[in-house]
């Protein structure tokens, strides 16, 4: 496959993509974002925001309205055969072949992808998913998790740079999960690019470099995970008073505040118009002593919030 002709092209370009589907409703409502290469991203939004439209017509299964979509340097409308082979991508829905062995469906995989019998890695991903031991049982008679695994090595038979996730860790036990993110941090560091959709605010915190959120076709925020979790303005305190609470004080500093136990309330502020200091001495003026008090930092989950709350008002 020859290579892109911009070494510091993105993974994924995405340009004023959109898609109306017969009826009228409009999955997609001109999206421009990155993907840069190398990194983790999450490709985050509600159910219905348009994720699935995007990523499927990535996979060439969805046809856009209007816009470009280009993958490791290649439009998929003017080079098809090159952008597939440049991108994996496992479905949310588990699709298998029930007739076929987990070794069977990675090499009719990787045929398909004219990839040459002595390139085949089959059994290194048959390894990596945790399925050596069933790579001749008939794929029906596979568990859930392991048919999830089995798509995710069918993703990766032709050696892909960019590799996409919907929704893989959806139904699946911790220790699966455990061992996915162990396996797609390794294709990381190997220099693959990874998109990943989740409905696991916390997986996205954890695993993913940037994060673009979508919601009702419309990209709302594509930022570093670090600078978007620093958007949250909203702020919690536990505060430990010294007597039991029969009602819980009221100021206009607070946000939210409830009662979390005999002597404790929970208080929510919004950092950008008070600190800690005034919510203390607010709590102060109503004759309570502090005792003791710990913060709550704002989190993936509380952006995400803010930013589709506002999205749906708009």
């Amino acid at each position: 496959m020859p290579a892109p002709s911009t070494i510091a092209a993105p993974a994924i370009r995405i340009e004023s993509l959109s898609k109306t589907y017969a009826g009228g409703k409009q999955a997609l409502d001109n999206v421009s974002f990155d993907v840069p290469r190398g990194q983790i991203f999450g490709l985050l939004g509600p159910n219905g925001a348009g994720k699935s439209t995007l990523i499927n017509i990535l996979a060439g299964l969805v046809v856009k309205t209007g816009g470009k979509a280009i993958v490791w340097g290649f439009d998929i409308d003017r080079h098809p055969r090159n952008a597939k082979r440049s991108i994996g991508i496992v479905p949310q829905e588990i699709l298998f072949d029930p007739f076929f062995t987990p070794r069977e469906a990675l090499e009719i995989q990787a045929g398909l992808y004219g990839v040459p019998k002595a390139e085949r890695q089959t059994d290194a991903l048959l390894a990596a998913m945790h399925l050596s031991d069933k790579a001749n049982a008939y794929a029906r008679s596979l568990s859930g998790g392991m048919k999830r695994r089995l798509l995710v090595a069918k993703a990766m038979v032709h050696s892909p740079p960019v590799l996409v996730l919907d929704e893989p860790t959806a139904g699946v036990d911790i220790e699966l999960r455990m061992q996915l993110w162990a396996y797609v941090k390794s294709l990381n560091a190997q220099g693959v690019t990874v998109v990943l959709t989740t409905h696991y605010l916390e997986e996205a915190e954890q695993l993913c470099d940037r994060i673009a959120i979508i919601n009702h076709g419309k990209l709302i925020a594509n930022e570093p995970t670090r600078e978007l979790i620093a958007k949250a303005q909203d702020k919690a305190v536990i505060v430990t008073v010294d007597h039991d609470l029969t009602a819980a004080p009221t100021a206009s500093c607070f946000d939210k505040i409830e009662i979390t136990g005999e002597r404790q309330l929970a208080i929510t502020y919004r950092k950008d118009r008070v600190n800690a200091g005034q919510v203390l001495a607010a709590l102060q003026a109503h004759g309570l002593g502090i005792v003791d008090v710990s913060t709550k930092d704002p989190d993936l989950e509380d952006v995400f919030l803010s930013l589709t709350r506002q999205s749906d008002a708009a």
